[in-house]
C-alpha cells in the first residue's frame, strides 16, 4: 500500500478494515516474537538522555509502540538516511531519495537500556524478516533498519543481531541494517497519528496489535 493509499483510503474501506481481525496483518508467529531474548551485550548509560534512531516500516506504529515504553521521553516520526535533511513525505514516498521512514526515540538509559529499545524493536514493533517492505507497505523506504548515534549503540546493535541470527529465532534471515546518516522530522501531521488516530482503518489493522504485544511481552515496560 502506497502512503497515499493510507491516508486516503475511503469510508468504505475503512468500515471493511475495522471489521477485520487485529491481528491479520501480524505476519511473524507470536512464537517467535515472543522468544526474542534479551541482548547478551549491553552498553553502560552514559546519562540521564539518549537518543535511538530506528526503521520499522511505516512510522505511525513504530512511534505508537514506543510512546507506550517506561524510559522514553519523546518520539517522533521522520526520516532517516544520508539525505535526510530536506526530506519530506512526498519525496520519500516515492522510494527514490534513499531515506527510511523512521523514528527518534529520546530515552533515559537508567530505566530503559538501548538494548532494552532493539528487544522491543525485534519482537513487537515490526517484523525483522522482511526486505524492504512493512505488511502492505512496499518499498525501500520501509526496510528495517537500525541508526546507531554512537559507536556503544553501533557495537551493541551488531552484536544484537548476530546473537539472534545465531539463535535461530527466526525462520527466515533477519534483514535488519545498519546504516549511518541524518535524520529529519515528518510533516506536523504525521506526529502522535496512532495516538490521536486510534480507530484509523489503517491503525486498527496494522498498529494496535503491536500494542497488544508490548503490554502482554513486555509488562514491566509497558505504560498505559
Amino acid at each position: 500500500m502506497t502512503n497515499r493509499a493510507k491516508l486516503g483510503i475511503s469510508a468504505l474501506a475503512a468500515s471493511a478494515a475495522i471489521a477485520l481481525p487485529l491481528m491479520v496483518s501480524w505476519s511473524r508467529s507470536a512464537e517467535a516474537a515472543s522468544n526474542v531474548p534479551p541482548a547478551a551485550i549491553t552498553a553502560p548509560a552514559s546519562g540521564h538522555r539518549e537518543v535511538a534512531v530506528l526503521a520499522g516500516g511505516c512510522f505511525w506504529g513504530v512511534e505508537g509502540v514506543y510512546e507506550h515504553v517506561k524510559g522514553v521521553s519523546d518520539v517522533t516520526s521522520g526520516f532517516a538516511g544520508r539525505k535526510a535533511v530536506g526530506a519530506s513525505y512526498d519525496k520519500v514516498s516515492t522510494g527514490a531519495t534513499g531515506n527510511a521512514e523512521a523514528v527518534r526515540i529520546t530515552f533515559d538509559p537508567t530505566k530503559v537500556s538501548y538494548a532494552d529499545l532493539l528487544r522491543i524493536f525485534f519482537s513487537v514493533a515490526h517484523d525483522p524478516t522482511e526486505v524492504d517492505r512493512q505488511g502492505p507497505d512496499v518499498g525501500t523506504q520501509y526496510r528495517s533498519a537500525i541508526f546507531p548515534q554512537t559507536p556503544a549503540q553501533a557495537s551493541v546493535a551488531k552484536a544484537y543481531i548476530a546473537q539472534l541470527q545465531r539463535a535461530h529465532i527466526f525462520k527466515q534471515p533477519i534483514a535488519t541494517r545498519i546504516e549511518t546518516g541524518g535524520f529529519a522530522a515528518a510533516e506536523a501531521y504525521h506526529q502522535d497519528f496512532m495516538r490521536k488516530n486510534p480507530m484509523y482503518p489503517y491503525i486498527v489493522v496494522n498498529d494496535r496489535p503491536k500494542l497488544t504485544a508490548l503490554k502482554q511481552q513486555f509488562p514491566s515496560y509497558w505504560r498505559g
